[in-house]
């Protein structure tokens, strides 16, 4: 099986609210209509500071990852962080986030130094599976607060 990644395109729309919806779901929570519509306005709108992959396979868009970069305060290069990657129930295990996330260590590799990074449920332990043959485990504690 072929997975084909590439930037996503204004004809992805339907596809990709299918599966952020889905992400949605799968981490309790529910997207209504104006967040999604906000979160395409921005993966479709050059300069938001938010980009976004798709995952094709037979032509059907089956994945989806959005990340941003930033300039790197510890080196020179930039850093890169992968918001969210989900992959449609019926495409696990054969590859599609490993692809994903390839083709963002590709792109992060063409800025020069920096680092790629990603967090994920405690309890996500089929993500974690993949995630440990792709990239080294932190130490690091995650903290956050509303403003």
């Amino acid at each position: 099986m072929s997975v084909n990644v590439r930037p996503v395109q204004s004809g992805d729309a339907d596809a990709w609210r299918r599966l952020f919806r889905e992400y949605g779901v799968f981490y309790e929570t529910s997207f209504d209509d104006a967040q999604l519509d906000h979160v395409w306005g921005l993966l479709t709108t050059e300069g938001s500071g938010v980009d976004a992959l798709v995952a094709e396979v037979g032509g059907a868009v089956v994945g989806i990852a959005h990340y941003r970069s930033h300039p790197d305060t510890f080196g020179t290069g930039r850093d890169w962080y992968l918001d969210d990657l989900f992959t449609d129930p019926g495409a696990r295990g054969t590859g599609v986030a490993s692809a994903l996330i390839d083709r963002l260590k590709d792109l992060s590799r063409a800025t020069g130094p920096g680092t790629l990074r990603w967090i994920t449920a405690e309890d996500n332990a089929t993500a974690q599976r993949v995630y440990d043959r792709l990239a080294k485990r932190t130490t690091w504690v995650t903290y956050e607060t509303r403003a």
